[in-house]
């Protein structure tokens, strides 16, 4: 049976659909001045501690800033999750009343949230709060894009409240936008204790497995990821890891989502999708090495990931599964024949854009549900892949490598895969990071390129450069 629930800002049981059943959504979009989100999401997170979010895309600026909760959607079961939650969203939104003059994508009621990787994997505590998927419908959200700011207000509310409500909120709203923001502060470096690798010696055994079983079989690839646990006497704040993140990483997508206590946070570079209007974009990325200071040194090691057979067939088997995921929902599909090199600050990978026009019964959901997950992280095939990572992971990803991103009320949204990412939980923080095993993988050399992928989060967490 479907497990899909819903809770209110204040509570926290699962009966109260009965609680809002005579209740409308009420959301209205009004422009703002121009505010800096980032300040914003710093001045104003610590009030809404547990109900807040935090996004932005390198690609066209947008940033999106959810704080409050109007309505979560969570679904703890692995049946349908993807249907069930597109399903439960139109039907919120067809009995809503909904002021937003504005064009502009992610303005007006929007979902924010993410799906686990796995639903059938075995389950950690540390994950439980964000279920197999958890999604937020922001009381307050600030929309940045282009230079203009919006601020939308989401409301349940009867009827005959509802204008003593929204003029309730609008006072909020000025006192959410005046908070003093100084944009020179600086926080207390966090002070890191010690860090532990989960299981190296387990893990290095299981990469031998799997490259066993992939020269044994039929299975062509399999990405297996490992864990990093940190702890602090002196833990950053979320917002001061993104602050890290937006100066470290600024051509990656940065985001945050929290759940009671706990914020999972990061910066990745994968978009999964994107659908504005009818043009979809999709991205394989796969295939990494490092990067060099020696400028020299640097275009070596982009051109010796470029010819290298092992991840161009990693990277080829990525592209294929998004153009054959993508091809039923599409008219028309643009797909370069060759990758090109997409320079992180830490990594370089191989990287190939993918253009199509929807279909006009595409929705992204239906996109996210076909794309993930990608070769880049469950592996080939799917279903084999996916059995060995159960059997060989021995740990439950939770979000991490999963969907994570947004939908707006005119079905815009973007989606990315939720990788360079970490898990903060008091004065501790679960880093993750994952390596495509083939037929020629050497664990060794697998395992220091899962150290590589850490150091970017490992980095922000403590607020160094270097």
């Amino acid at each position: 049976m479907i497990n899909l629930t819903f809770r209110d800002k204040q509570l926290n049981i699962l009966s109260q659909d009965k609680d809002q059943s005579n209740k409308t959504l009420f959301s209205f979009t009004k422009k703002v001045k121009n505010i800096n989100p980032a300040f914003f999401y710093e001045s104003n997170r610590p009030h809404y501690k547990g109900k807040s979010f935090f996004w932005k895309s390198p690609d066209d600026g947008l940033v999106l800033v959810g704080l409050g909760i109007t309505r979560s959607f969570i679904n703890n079961s692995a049946e349908e999750r993807f249907g069930q939650l597109e399903r439960v969203w139109k039907k919120q939104l067809g009995s809503a009343m909904i002021d937003n003059p504005f064009e502009t994508p992610g303005t007006g009621p929007l979902l924010f949230g993410g799906f686990s990787f796995d639903p059938y994997s075995i389950k950690e505590e540390l994950w439980q709060p964000f279920g197999d998927a958890l999604f937020y419908l922001p009381k307050f959200m600030l929309t940045a894009l282009n230079g203009d700011c919006f601020m939308t207000v989401n409301l349940l509310e009867n009827k005959e409240h509802e204008e003593a409500a929204r003029l309730h909120a609008e006072k909020e709203i000025e006192e959410l936008i005046s908070h003093p923001m100084n944009e020179n502060e600086h926080h207390a470096s966090s002070s890191l204790l010690y860090k532990e690798e989960h299981s190296v010696g387990e893990w290095l055994t299981s990469v031998r497995d799997v490259v066993n079983l992939i020269k044994e079989t039929k299975v062509e690839k399999v990405v297996l990821s490992r864990k990093m646990r940190l702890v602090f006497s002196n833990p950053p704040a979320p917002e001061e890891v993104l602050q890290n993140l937006n100066s470290q990483q600024p051509n990656s997508f940065i985001f945050a989502i929290e759940s009671g206590e706990r914020c999972f946070v990061g910066a990745s570079p994968e978009r999964l999708v994107k659908k504005s209007g009818n043009t979809i974009f999709s991205a394989s990325l796969a295939g990494s090495i490092g990067r060099n200071k020696d400028p020299e040194e640097d275009l070596k090691l982009g051109q010796t990931l470029i010819t290298d057979e092992k991840n161009l067939h990693e990277h080829a088997l990525v592209v294929e599964m998004i153009k054959n995921a993508l091809a039923p929902h599409c008219i028309s599909m643009e797909v370069p024949k060759h990758p090109e090199l997409l320079k992180t600050p830490y990594i370089q990978h191989l990287y190939t854009p993918v253009k199509g026009t929807a279909k006009s019964s595409t929705s992204i959901f239906q996109l996210v549900e076909k794309l993930h997950p990608t070769p880049a992280l469950g592996g080939v095939p799917t279903d084999k892949a996916l059995e060995l990572i159960r059997e060989k992971e021995m740990m439950d990803r939770g979000l991490y490598a999963g969907p994570i991103g947004w939908t707006d009320f005119r079905g815009n949204g973007e989606f990315i895969v939720a990788i360079r990412s970490g898990l903060m939980k008091q004065d501790e923080a679960y880093l993750y990071a994952g390596c495509g095993l083939v037929a020629d993988s050497n664990p060794e050399e697998e395992l220091k390129e899962t150290s590589m992928k850490f150091e970017p989060m490992l980095l922000a967490m403590e607020g160094t450069e270097e």
